[in-house]
């Protein structure tokens, strides 16, 4: 039985800086019939839930630990009795939502197995500290967190955050993978990494 990738789109808010967002977050699930692997633990557990069914869950992974992708953990988890994964530079946003809450620490070129594939661990810093993206070379898919949208790299005008830090990440371990390679983003539309290199240099000059 060969994996796939569902998605979950979930609403809340996201919330940093004192400031409050409305957003909508694509949650990724990648596994068969039998088992899964939940990317990101967005804001409505019980969503989530339905959509996995009576899957085993093998790990929550969470892209990064701003409190939108890390906000329904505490539920899933009761649920599902499953292990969270986090990059452990994310640990200081980690606590702001769920402090107490035991994840184990992902590393750069790890890889996760789920349904007969691998999702691959790419640290890729700037939109967070401990941002990273998952790359299975079976499906031809990168799921990017929010470290790369369909129209540039995520947003860095805020704390933790760096502009020079996620466009280093973006060229160096996210454009050098195959052009054809489907992007799943953390929010809206998917786009290939083809699509998204071409535009590299306006990113640049565009400053932001």
């Amino acid at each position: 039985m060969s994996a796939r990738i569902d998605r979950v789109v979930t609403s809340g808010v996201f919330s940093l800086d004192g400031q409050d967002f409305d957003v909508d977050n694509n949650v990724w699930l990648v596994g068969d019939d039998r088992e899964v692997v939940i990317v990101d633990a967005a804001h409505d557990a019980v969503t989530i839930l339905d959509a996995v069914g009576g899957r085993t869950v093998i790990a929550i992974v969470c892209t990064h630990a701003h409190n939108d992708h890390v906000n329904a953990v505490r539920d899933l988890v009761a649920a599902t009795g499953a292990p969270v994964r986090l990059h452990p530079d994310d640990t200081m946003l980690w606590d702001v939502v769920n402090d107490g809450v035991a994840f184990e620490p992902l590393h750069d070129g790890e890889r996760i197995h789920v349904a007969g594939t691998d999702l691959q661990v790419i640290h890729t810093p700037g939109h967070s500290p401990g941002g990273v993206c998952l790359w299975s070379a079976d499906l031809g898919v990168l799921l990017s967190g929010d470290t790369l949208f369909h129209g540039g790299p995520g947003a860095t005008g805020r704390s933790f955050s760096d502009f020079a830090t996620i466009l280093d990440s973006i060229r160096e371990r996210l454009l050098t993978l195959p052009p054809g390679t489907r992007v799943l983003t953390g929010h809206g539309d998917e786009t290939e990494i083809g699509a998204e290199a071409a535009d590299y240099d306006a990113w640049v000059a565009r400053g932001h």
